[in-house]
């Protein structure tokens, strides 16, 4: 049996409705407990903002392993086609050919797939089965044409806040009966054919392979039965001409990288990285707050979303100084700053919260060096310690447009301390089952994960300083076997 939470920005809204509905701040505030029962979200908060509390309420809960409406990955999907100035749409049904096209509403409310317009009845449930959010609202785009209705309706996800007073009690029915239903899954993609597409950015300047590292992944991609071709520029319209996409430029949400890899899995492609291992690893909230419901060492972490003087002197008290703070999304060292006072804390948190709702601040812990561990499908591959950048805490100094980074060591997964390759597969485990690179700082017999990447760093002699050519081919050899096991 499932346990289902309903979390919205106005509880108020609910309160003759019997149904216990819950806060974002209750949700970040109650961690769940091992061994809970199978739990569901629903989540009516307004979603349409980036990092805003409603995108943070579906982000967490797919850190705590809750099935959530809408998914992140569906929140994304409405809110980059409405930036390129495409809207999220769908076609009208053929129950609608012979109706007058002016005699249909202009807009509508959906909600879990449901209206009180009984003409848009088949358009509501289209729009519910392609963009699965409790509440939409639609702009009919439609026209007469030879006795026909033709057009588009337009779909636009919002809060429970945004429907009028007068539909509060039909959409709290509907909630009701959405609540007590089961939820399906969707059908996944077919594989067409064997060749790969390796995504690069020649313009990028610290990118996830170097040349040479690129020509040893097609040359090994080659070794085990897969055509690759190196790629800067790739539409989503064009993946399809491919059965395996690996992107090696630098990830991120708000990126092509994200998109593409979204456009590739509807496809039906094989995808590192996958867009749920760039969702997760690209989103530091996520992690952490993985990290600490599946029992993950990492160190002591506090989400923030306030910056008066009592929120600081508290994350002093409990964690001390100097702390560490950390924007959700960053990479390469950036948007990741120590601070070493309250007042410095007060001041660098303000900053940071006025770009994201929450910003992730965590204890300092002191090391000569980070371990890197490469995980693929749950195993570890490689192994390196890389040093922290001279007269600097990071392993990277960015100072402008300069980069400089500390020294490295490569070594055989044999030789990891046990507690070090532990903490990592369970790390990556947190994420998915792709390639990652997962940092960890050891203080003596503790170890603490940092973070896992998806898009790890591989180049020619760094990380395949021991294994050589071998390591390119394990990784396309994961592909060849993805791509054998789709094929069946």
């Amino acid at each position: 049996m499932h346990k289902t939470l309903i979390i919205a920005d106005n509880v108020q809204l609910f309160d003759s409705s019997g149904l216990n509905v819950i806060t974002f701040d209750d949700y970040l505030a109650n961690f769940p407990k091992l061994n809970e029962p199978k739990t569901r979200v629903i989540n009516l908060c307004d979603t349409s903002e980036y990092l805003s509390r409603g995108y943070y309420c579906s982000l967490l809960a797919q850190a705590r392993k809750h099935r959530v409406l809408p998914a992140v990955n569906t929140i994304n999907d409405m809110r980059m086609a409405s930036d390129s100035h495409m809207p999220p749409r769908v076609t009208l049904p053929d129950t609608l050919e012979g109706t007058d096209a002016t005699e249909l509403p202009t807009t509508c409310f959906v909600v879990f797939g449901q209206t009180l317009e009984p003409s848009l009845a088949m358009v509501a449930q289209r729009a519910f089965a392609l963009y699965p959010c409790p509440i939409m609202q639609l702009t009919m785009h439609v026209a007469s044409e030879s006795g026909a209705t033709i057009g588009y309706a337009e779909c636009r996800v919002v809060g429970f806040n945004a429907l009028p007073a007068d539909m509060h009690r039909y959409a709290i029915q509907q909630l009701t009966a959405f609540a007590d239903s089961a939820w399906r899954s969707p059908a996944k993609g077919k594989k067409v054919r064997w060749d790969m597409a390796i995504l690069v950015n020649p313009d990028e300047i610290t990118p996830p392979s170097d040349k040479k590292a690129l020509k040893s992944f097609v040359k090994a991609a080659e070794n085990v039965g897969i055509h690759a071709e190196i790629v800067s520029q790739l539409n989503p319209a064009d993946v399809g001409h491919y059965d395996a996409l690996f992107i090696r430029e630098t990830t991120a949400i708000e990126h092509s990288t994200y998109q593409l890899a979204r456009a590739a899995e509807r496809e039906g492609l094989v995808v590192m990285d996958d867009s749920q291992s760039i969702l997760r690893c690209c989103n530091k909230v996520f992690l952490q707050d993985a990290f600490t419901y599946q029992n993950v060492p990492a160190p002591k972490s506090r989400f923030v979303s306030q910056a008066d003087e009592d929120a600081c002197q508290k994350l002093i008290s409990e964690l001390g100084l100097p702390l560490v703070l950390k924007l959700p999304e960053s990479s390469f060292s950036r948007g990741v700053y120590k601070v070493e006072s309250a007042a410095e804390l007060e001041e660098k948190l303000r900053e940071m919260l006025g770009v994201s709702a929450l910003v992730l601040v965590q204890e300092y812990i002191f090391t000569d060096y980070d371990w890197r561990i490469g995980v693929l499908g749950g195993k570890p591959i490689y192994a390196c310690k890389y040093f922290m950048a001279r007269n600097h805490w990071q392993i990277y100094h960015h100072d402008g447009d300069q980069t400089d980074s500390g020294d490295f060591v490569t070594m055989a997964t044999f030789e990891v301390p046990r507690p070090v390759l532990q903490a990592a597969v369970k790390a990556a485990k947190v994420v998915g089952n792709g390639l990652y690179g997962v940092d960890i700082k050891q203080d003596g017999h503790n170890v603490f994960v940092i973070e896992v990447n998806d898009n790890p760093s591989l180049e020619a002699g760094i990380e395949d300083k021991y294994l050589g050519k071998a390591l390119y081919e394990i990784i396309m050899q994961e592909f060849a076997d993805r791509l054998e096991k789709r094929g069946k």
